[in-house]
């Protein structure tokens, strides 16, 4: 079908309601063609996209029939599906409650059975929630970092991992023979499932287990802490928390409630500095030692701190995972805890200096592709194979988790874990950029930088194919001088090193190109699976700070160059 005869379809149809309407009829040509050009697609971190009407959008529909899709995979999948359930969370997000409901009619429909919350809940519980109930599957409806105008839908198995890719196939061919979303008809179940509410015993459970990751929970308290859990699912839980641990905290009264709008932050990704800022302002006020604040589903958690010059400082998730790497690595090492084949987990675009100091406490280490799920995996492979043994699992885009009762990233987790370190370095006098330096004078500094580029609409895609298809024709000897040693290339998967190319092992396809540089940096770049934009990781390493600062900004600029992009 045509733009214009979809446009026609979703007006006619008494189906769809007038809010979605009203949106089609007030949208340009260029909009009309965005809503309808292709389907939602499935990436890094499930489906997700921008909210409003048509198959290229969030809605009701799309929904729906993701979730007929997710009900007939999980049939094929599990004998006991129907009397096992699945468990269905969300976070803040315009709709999200509605997209819950649709979700648990559905899977009812089919006759399976589902346990939704009274109200949001954080995506770390939610994957706890899933094994803690023998559930097959899990949905969370979250949009994680993104702006107010999305919305999203991840699924999780049995484990309480998201689905990795030979799992994730089958559905997604499943989706792909369901038809249009208008027009999606199915057989409604003769023994149609319950729908079951959760009681406050799941979050007890969940929170008894965040509890036992801690190490040095005698310490006595000394931080002072903000928190602000950005509008979104950490707010009662994260108060709680602390409450629990016993610091003395300052929550950001007007970032505690739900808000879709995310009207009193100027952005909920902690990665971002404009998300901090009500947070310094309460953290002046009070003379707090430590800012903590996690996304909207509170599987991220960002970090901010008074620093020994007497100055508020954010630190990256690099940063905070080198750190919480070697404080955790260091205390349980002390405490005879650690395992002969210990590890630890990172993703090919995360910092390499994790890498060094969990080598230097005899602990080994897997990287894999961006997407937590990964992770998660990895946790079941130790579990089933015990071939290894998790300690710790982390990536750039501030995730951590410390211990295998949860598959997914843990912001509740990483609250206690931060302001346990922060305490403890307190106690001995030590600010947090103080034991920084420290870890870079005995590795070498590490400084990594990450550059988004948007390219929206089907010409933004198109966009991102031709620098990808670039950079593979380029056969790139040197990045502002520096000589190219090795190349990475995860959708051919090969590899290029001293002129011979061989096959690149362990990793499933994806449009990934990673250059590693003689001096020991290197550069990741891929499209985002979740938004429209090209991603360009930069990690310099230098025994020279300033050295090392400068790099990240010289390589990026060379590579705009290359490719004929703007700053």
């Amino acid at each position: 079908m045509t733009v214009e005869q979809n446009v026609e379809k979703w007006l006619a149809s008494s189906l769809v309601p007038e809010y979605l309407k009203e949106e089609l009829r007030n949208a340009s040509a260029e909009q009309r063609n965005d809503f309808f050009y292709k389907d939602v697609e499935f990436g890094t971190g499930g489906m997700r996209g921008l909210l409003g009407p048509g198959h290229n959008r969030m809605n009701i529909f799309t929904v729906r029939k993701v979730t007929v899709g997710f009900a007939k995979y999980l049939l094929q999948t599990y004998k006991d599906a129907k009397s096992r359930g699945v468990v269905i969370s969300c976070d803040n997000r315009h709709h999200s409650r509605d997209f819950v409901l649709v979700s648990s009619q559905v899977l009812n429909d089919f006759g399976i059975k589902t346990y939704i919350f009274d109200s949001l809940r954080p995506t770390p519980l939610l994957s706890f929630a899933t094994r803690y109930k023998n559930a097959v599957g899990g949905i969370m409806i979250t949009a994680s970092h993104n702006p107010k105008e999305y919305n999203g839908y991840k699924v999780y198995d049995d484990t309480g991992c998201q689905l990795i890719p030979e799992q994730i196939q089958p559905l997604l061919d499943i989706i792909a023979n369901l038809g249009d979303e208008l027009d999606l008809t199915y057989e409604v179940s003769p023994s149609r499932g319950e729908q079951i509410v959760l009681t406050n015993e799941v979050d007890d459970a969940f929170m008894e287990k965040v509890h036992s990751v801690a190490i040095n929970k005698d310490d006595k308290k000394v931080t002072k802490i903000v928190f602000t859990p950005q509008c979104g699912t950490s707010s009662v839980l994260g108060r709680r928390l602390f409450k629990e641990l016993g610091y003395e905290f300052y929550p950001v009264l007007s970032q505690c409630d739900p808000d879709p709008d995310f009207s009193t932050t100027k952005s909920p990704n902690p990665e971002k500095k404009e998300a901090y800022e009500e947070a310094i302002k309460l953290a002046k006020q009070v003379k707090a030692d430590l800012i903590l604040t996690t996304d909207p589903d509170a599987d991220r958690c960002g970090l901010g701190f008074l620093n020994s010059k007497g100055e508020y400082e954010l630190f990256t998730g690099n940063q905070t995972g080198a750190l919480l790497i070697d404080y955790v690595l260091s205390n349980r090492k002390r405490l005879n805890l650690l395992k002969p084949n210990s590890i630890i987990c990172d993703t090919i675009v995360t910092s390499t200096l994790g890498e060094k100091i969990a080598q230097n406490y005899g602990v080994g280490y897997k990287s894999f592709l961006t997407g937590f799920k990964y992770i998660g995996h990895a946790i079941f492979e130790a579990e089933s194979t015990k071939a290894f043994t998790f300690e710790f699992g982390y990536e750039e885009s501030y995730g951590y988790i410390f211990d295998t009762f949860c598959r997914d990233k843990d912001s509740l987790e990483s609250l206690l874990m931060i302001a346990e370190m922060t305490n403890h370095y307190l106690l001995q006098g030590i600010r947090l950029d103080q034991a920084l330096d420290n870890l870079y004078k005995q590795y070498g500094y590490h400084i990594n930088k990450l550059f988004d580029i948007y390219f929206e609409g089907e010409k933004g895609l198109q966009e991102m194919a031709n620098i990808m298809n670039k950079l593979r024709n380029d056969d790139l000897a040197e990045i502002n001088g520096v000589k190219v040693t090795k190349i990475e290339d995860y959708q051919l998967k090969l590899v290029k090193e001293n002129g011979k190319l061989t096959k690149l092992e362990g990793f499933p396809v994806s449009n990934v190109l990673k250059y590693y540089l003689e001096d020991g940096s290197w550069l990741a770049i891929r499209p985002s699976g979740t938004e429209p934009k090209c991603k360009f990781y930069y990690e310099a390493v230098d025994k020279d700070e300033t050295i090392a600062k400068s790099k990240p900004d010289n390589f990026h600029n060379y590579i705009l160059n290359l490719l004929g992009l703007k700053k």
